[in-house]
Parts: structure tokens; sequence; C-alpha cells
């Protein structure tokens, strides 16, 4: 059975999705790449890892690094999972390119290169917002680029983190 459920951020609402025993979505509401379907809450009962993301949230948004991550099963290519992976390595409070994911990447898989746009579109496609922290991920030279859920929630949780050294980018443009 596939559950739904309302989380208020203080940047908004924010839609968890679960199989009942692992998180299979994060999202701002109504943001880029919304699935349909989840814009209700569903079943009655609440999953214990909705209760257990909640509680993540409620640590992060008080400025605070959760010390435990709830279960989490992504839907996605081999070459997504991979790059979700590899933004689930970028510690709390600093941020990396879609560049430098590139390089990570193609060096394991011995290729020359990977696109930087071939990265920043896995990383658009991240189905689980905030726990996979696709918003520590800048454009070149630091720029402030492409968010989901819109630049202004990836500002607000950089400057949550307290994340310094980035700038941001004229219209939010998607520059990777």
């Amino acid at each position: 059975m596939d559950y739904t459920r309302f989380y208020e951020s203080p940047l908004g609402r924010m839609v968890l999705a679960g199989d009942g025993k692992s998180l299979t979505g994060l999202r701002f509401a109504g943001q880029k790449y919304f699935p349909e379907g989840m814009d209700s809450e569903g079943g009655k009962d609440i999953p214990e890892v909705f209760r257990r993301t909640e509680k993540w949230l409620d640590i992060y948004f008080r400025g605070e690094e959760p010390d435990f991550m709830p279960e989490i099963c992504l839907h996605g290519t081999a070459f997504q999972r991979e790059i979700w992976d590899i933004l689930r390595t970028i510690p709390y409070g600093k941020t990396t390119t879609y560049g430098e994911i590139g390089r990570l990447y193609a060096k394991r898989h011995g290729m020359p290169r990977m696109s930087a746009q071939a990265v920043g579109q896995a990383v658009g496609h991240n189905p689980v917002a905030i726990l996979i922290p696709c918003h520590r991920v800048l454009g070149s030279k630091g720029k402030l680029t492409g968010y989901a859920g819109g630049i202004d929630k990836k500002t607000a949780l950089l400057r949550l983190e307290r994340v310094t050294g980035y700038e941001a980018s004229e219209c939010g443009s998607a520059e990777r």
C-alpha cells in the first residue's frame, strides 16, 4: 500500500510518500517534477518511517544536523540512483558542484568525462528532497542554480546549514 502525508515545514508544505516501510518521496508541494497523486494524504495509519522522517525534519529545520536517517527506497535508473548516492555523501553545511559530481562519476566508471547537464538532470529528479541533499549542489564557480523546489527554498536551506561562498545566479538559471 502507498501512503502520503503532509508535513508543514518553515518553507512550506511538503509531501511525504512511502510504501509503509520506506520513504519513497519527499517534495515541496507543487514543485517541479511533482508526481501525480501526491497532492492528498492517503491511508489512516501513519507508518513509522513517516514519524522518523518528521522527527528528522524537525531536527533539521531547527538548524541542527540529524544523527539518523529514515529508511529510504529510491526508484530511478541506475545512473540516477548512483548520482543520488553521491549526493548522500555531501556533508551537512558543505557544497559541491555538478561538474565535481560528474568528474567523480566518470572516474568511477573509467570514463574521460561525464556531462554536468546529465548530472543536473539526475539531481533535479531526486525524489527525496533535503534528506538526499540536492540543495547542496551548485553550478560552476559556486553559482546558485536550479532546484526543483525553487531557488528561494534552495537559498533558505543553504542558509539554514550556514553555508557561505555561493553566488546567486541571475533569474535562477539552470546553468550547471
